[in-house]
């Protein structure tokens, strides 16, 4: 018998798009979506094609899709581009030269401003620094960087000269650095002495010497000077930037790279510890950034284009450079923390800055709710048209508060589903054509064959959850994970043979509407129920009183597994006995009585990672009163994690 996953949430709010807005937008109609979305499907490589000529390519290709390799894919076979030209020569050198590239504002509240004439003369400085301390095409190159335009900068210069990046996220520790270093080979590190983050500087520099302590492979260590803070220096070995590229030409040619050369690689967490070194090519990477940031945000002349996210993550490689560079629009990048020096700092930036497009993460907007009403309201936000999500699934009811308090009910939110692996979005509204559910990613975006099926691969009939599959290549897919293709084999196409399984639960409701239930591991086996996790976080925080929930499963003789919430409530909330009982009823009445948790305890914060995901596997652990034995150098707060195991309640 199969398993499946308990649908047991249901939504029924629709929001049209507002007319304004529609009769505006890039994609305004539900014809004009389907016969793009047939001809993506039915025809991918004349539609594909189509895009991706759209592009300045340095010798066109020959091929649009060559599948025969099967799970490796080889898109735009016999092209030559390369991505930093793609982002900036056809502007620079055009009629883009004078508007803003980047709009940066670093914590401490100082502003840069880089035109595209003053970007491209930026990266061919910085590539030809990187030339000058041997840096070839084919090498790969570690960036480990605050959020400041250097880190931007840096990642282009790599394209420019064929090496290929791989962006650490600055907050990892000198650990997760090396492994990172090790696994991709790198021979040169790209960071900085020290970033501003909650009033303070973050040391860089150091972590980046533990990191490479021994490796003698690495013979950069590239550092750009942002905080002063004092940093240990190693000759020969270390150069200042600043220093450097006081003595190179502003011109570097860009290197044609084949379409299928490595463009970069990006880490992310594997089920076995040992991180994924994911790999993602030129060509279809850039064709995928460059189309779903024009629909998906239906970009416009003018817009001014907030992604929150770092970029040492996905979304910052795809929606902060690659996407809206290639595109031409104005990104702007902030290098601190999102409450500080107040809780009010975001939407000071959107006001002085008018920011038209704003990008975060569900775990952000959760937290923005738990500070209370009071705080966005105090701001005009209307220079704000689009809100959009990414991360993991956002709650009902955190949509409707984004939708509330920071659209102003007149901004359309774009909940976007994608991976690292998937390169850039793949299901998601269209603002100008979608009617939004709170909590729903919607649809399929062009050139995805999505599908939820049962651990047979069957496709599933409406409204049961199974798992989300896609059908067929796309171009900004993954090729592989660094040096080892069977792992990439195995874990992504070894379920189903002929299906990428995304390793996400999710049900398709009787509209094709998606409904992403979270990662699979994360279901829960209650008396014979399979109950998404998402799901019953969402039925906490719609009641009024909680700001954040996460859901995790205890081992139980009776049920299989027990369920146990971890709960923080809203700001002026005192949590009691009271509130715990409340809620538990509140659960059993929204979902029903399978699902009304065996114990709730109350925390003023969850465990996060760096990247702002809860960190459930931890609270595994402390709800079944086992030690952590994984990797915990992601998390944010290691204070709060022993706080959690100490209470016994």
């Amino acid at each position: 018998m199969s398993q499946q996953i308990d649908n047991v949430l249901h939504e029924n709010r629709h929001f049209p798009p507002a007319r304004e807005f529609q009769s505006r937008a890039r994609l305004s109609t539900e014809e004009a979506y389907q016969r793009m979305y047939r001809e993506s499907i039915d025809h991918p490589e004349r539609f594909w094609g189509r895009i991706a000529r759209e592009l300045p390519w340095m010798q066109p290709f020959e091929k649009v899709l060559d599948w025969s390799g099967a799970p490796f894919a080889q898109w735009f076979t016999g092209g030559r581009i390369n991505a930093s030209a793609v982002c900036l020569d056809q502007h620079a050198l055009g009629r883009r030269a004078d508007q803003r590239a980047i709009v940066w504002e670093g914590e401490p509240g100082e502003t840069r401003t880089l035109t595209y004439a003053e970007l491209h003369l930026e990266v061919c400085r910085f590539a030809n620094v990187l030339k000058a301390r041997g840096v070839k095409k084919g090498d790969r190159v570690a960036i480990y960087m605050p959020m400041i335009p250097e880190a931007a900068v840096a990642m282009l210069a790599c394209a420019r000269i064929g090496a290929a990046h791989s962006v650490v996220f600055g907050g990892f520790s000198a650990h997760a650095l090396r492994e990172r270093i090790v696994d991709g080979g790198c021979t040169a590190v790209i960071t900085a002495d020290g970033g501003w983050r909650r009033g303070q500087v973050l040391p860089l520099k150091p972590q980046v010497d533990e990191a490479v302590e021994g490796l003698h492979e690495v013979h950069t260590v590239l550092v750009v000077k942002r905080a002063g803070n004092r940093v240990e220096w190693r000759d020969r070995r270390d150069a200042w930037y600043h220093e450097m590229v006081a003595d190179v030409s502003t011109e570097c040619a860009p290197e044609p790279m084949d379409s299928e050369d490595l463009l970069f690689l990006l880490y992310t967490s594997g089920s076995t510890g040992k991180p994924k070194g994911i790999v993602h090519t030129t060509g279809g990477y850039l064709v995928g950034a460059y189309l779903s940031t024009q629909f998906v945000f239906d970009l416009r002349e003018g817009d001014l284009f907030w992604c929150t996210a770092d970029v040492g993550w996905v979304t910052g490689h795809s929606y902060i450079v690659y996407g809206p560079l290639s595109n031409g629009a104005t990104i702007l990048m902030y290098e601190g923390a999102p409450t500080t020096p107040d809780a009010g700092r975001f939407w000071d930036i959107i006001d002085r800055h008018k920011v038209t497009i704003f990008y975060t993460a569900p775990t952000a907007i959760r937290t923005f709710m738990r500070l209370g009403d009071d705080v966005p309201r105090k701001y005009d936000l209307s220079s704000l048209r689009l809100l959009g999500s990414v991360g993991e699934p956002i709650n009902p009811e955190a949509w409707m508060w984004y939708h509330r308090e920071i659209g102003r009910q007149r901004c359309p939110i774009v909940d976007t589903w994608w991976q690292t692996e998937t390169g850039s979005i793949a299901i998601t509204p269209l603002p100008g054509v979608t009617v939004t559910q709170p909590g729903s990613a919607t649809r399929p975006f062009f050139g995805i064959d999505a599908a939820v099926v049962d651990d047979k691969g069957h496709d599933l009939p409406a409204d049961q959850g199974g798992y989300l599959v896609i059908k067929k290549p796309w171009p900004s897919m993954l090729r592989g994970i660094w040096g080892n293709p069977d792992r990439y084999r195995e874990g992504y196409w070894g379920k189903y043979g002929n299906m990428y399984f995304a390793g996400d639960g999710a049900r398709r409701d009787e509209k094709g509407y998606f409904w992403i239930l979270g990662r699979v591991d994360d279901v829960l086996n209650v008396a014979g129920h399979r109950l998404s996790t998402m799901e019953i976080e969402s039925a906490l925080v719609s009641h009024e009183k909680v700001a954040e929930a996460a859901i995790v499963g205890r081992p139980d003789e009776v049920m299989g597994q027990a369920i146990v919430a971890f709960v923080s409530v809203v700001k002026g909330v005192v949590p009691d006995d009271a509130l715990r009982e409340a809620l538990k009823e509140h659960v059993a009445h929204e979902i029903g009585k399978l699902a009304r948790p065996a114990e709730i305890r109350f925390s003023d914060a969850l465990p996060k990672t760096r990247s702002g995901k809860i960190m459930r596997r931890l609270l595994r652990d402390i709800a079944a009163g086992v030690e952590t034995t994984g990797d915990t150098s992601t998390i944010e707060d290691f204070a709060l994690l022993a706080k959690l195991r100490g209470d016994e309640e």
